[in-house]
């Protein structure tokens, strides 16, 4: 327990110290994030935020946690870096989707082949329980790949990616942490909330600093480790905080990037496009251009994700199909309302 919060401490204060540093360096270099016509930001602001997840989050998991608890720990960082440098060069002189993708791929490998970290079980949805070992590694890769690339392209707008991921990491952290208070999972979650407030404080509007890329892709290995670990854990461990639809539950507490992603690949196909070109088809775009400001926007998205968390653990004994799809319906309707109020406040405009 001890460890826990000294590690929670230390990346909250290394986040602190870092930022402003980063700052002050990015304006003397000029490593600005230039605006353009997909970006909602109109001044010049640094995008280097990532770097200091990197730093407080290696060093605080190098300082205070003990590897031969969870061997695997030095693969998770070593997902990191290669993720942190790839998002770092996006930042800084670009790069293009594949080779961005390419990245990814050998960060969730790494994770999946080397790590372990695995799916092994889809726990009776399609009637499928236990994966065959090359059928898992295969499944739980695409998985982390989703997952990465879901908390990329949510990146849009002030505080929007690092508040989900904030929302995600407790959740996930404080179930870690009943299950067992020592447990590896809960530890990366809780060092990760750490980093995540910290960086609020200087991501809200006005924002002082972007994440980019480089803290995004970090985002994504971390929370997709959590959730795999967290599926994993629900199905192999029974104790009185296991719950019954894992796999749907998950799926629930990172519904916003999850749902986002499927619809904005979804537009890209339907007009002809690939999935992976940049656009501004998401939610938050959806929120921005019919008059709302970053944080309003920001705080309509956070209070829908936290409604889908109440609800899918309030409601995890209806089973994985019932839950996964009230999960889906709420998204649906979710963004039908947005639509509906959005035409509605435009057509009295219009009538004024």
């Amino acid at each position: 327990m001890e460890r826990l919060i000294f590690s929670f401490i230390t990346t909250l204060s290394l986040t602190f110290v870092i930022i402003p540093s980063l700052v002050k360096i990015a304006k003397e270099k000029n490593l600005y994030d230039n605006p353009n016509e997909r970006t909602s930001h109109k001044g010049l602001v640094p995008r280097l935020g990532g770097l200091a997840f990197y730093v407080a989050l290696v060093f605080s998991l190098s300082f205070w946690f003990n590897f031969s608890d969870y061997p695997q720990m030095q693969y998770i960082i070593a997902a990191m870096t290669v993720t942190t440098f790839v998002g770092l060069k996006d930042d800084l002189i670009g790069l293009s989707a594949f080779h961005k993708l390419m990245g990814q791929l050998f960060a969730a490998m790494v994770i999946v082949i080397w790590g372990g970290i695995r799916i092994t079980s889809l726990y009776g949805i399609f009637g499928v329980y236990e994966l065959p070992e090359i059928i898992s590694v295969i499944f739980t890769i695409f998985t982390v790949l989703v997952i990465v690339n879901a908390f990329n392209l949510i990146d849009g707008i002030n505080g929007l990616s690092g508040s989900i991921a904030l929302i995600a990491s407790l959740t996930f952290g404080i179930w870690f942490y009943l299950l067992d208070p020592h447990a590896p999972m809960a530890f990366l979650a809780f060092s990760l909330v750490g980093v995540l407030t910290a960086f609020l404080r200087f991501n809200l509007s006005p924002a002082q600093i972007f994440m980019g890329d480089t803290g995004s892709l970090l985002l994504g290995i971390v929370i997709s480790v959590l959730a795999i670990q967290f599926i994993e854990m629900n199905g192999n461990i029974e104790t009185q905080y296991t719950l019954q639809s894992g796999p749907a539950i998950a799926m629930g507490i990172i519904i916003y990037p999850l749902f986002d992603l499927l619809r904005s690949f979804s537009i890209r196909i339907a007009k002809g496009h690939s999935p992976l070109r940049a656009d501004r088809n998401h939610i938050h775009h959806l929120l921005l251009d019919n008059g709302l400001s970053h944080d309003a926007s920001t705080s309509i998205i956070v209070l829908f994700n936290i409604l889908i968390i109440t609800i899918v653990f309030v409601f995890d004994d209806l089973g994985i199909y019932f839950l996964g799809a009230i999960i889906v319906a709420l998204s649906l309707i979710f963004v039908f309302l947005l639509k509906f109020f959005i035409k509605k406040r435009k057509k009295k405009s219009t009538t004024l």
